[in-house]
């Protein structure tokens, strides 16, 4: 089964964070990847850019909206994402408090995907 593990934390704290604690942090979380990885366990990774450098298109107007930043205001950012293809829900949550572990502060969102394309399909 498929799961994406949402990365939520204040942009706000992340952004503070000094280069050393930035790639402690990194670290941390790269040995997490890699043992997931080896595992064959792993798909996409991704760290988003701060949503200052975000683009909104808000589709509920004619014509559509374009707008700088992300819509919601909210104290947790969407940060990035880990796909992994797991047993069940029990392993895919086990994975995102290893991820916790390197990463403490946040949340981490766990949705099962219900339509997979492979890449390049």
């Amino acid at each position: 089964m498929h799961y994406a593990i949402l990365c939520y934390h204040s942009e706000e704290v992340v952004t503070a964070w000094s280069k050393e604690q930035n790639e402690e942090v990194m670290g941390r979380l790269e040995k997490v990847r890699q043992r997931i990885a080896k595992e064959g366990k792993l798909g996409p990774v991704a760290r988003l850019l701060p949503t200052t450098a975000a683009t909104t298109l808000r589709k509920d107007r004619d014509p559509p909206l374009i707008i700088d930043g992300p819509f919601a205001e909210t104290k947790e950012q969407f940060l990035g994402f880990y796909i992994v293809d797991v047993a069940d829900l029990d392993e895919a949550l086990g994975i995102a408090r290893e991820l916790g572990e390197a990463n403490p502060g946040g949340a981490f969102e766990v949705r099962p995907l219900a339509v997979y394309y492979p890449a390049g399909v």
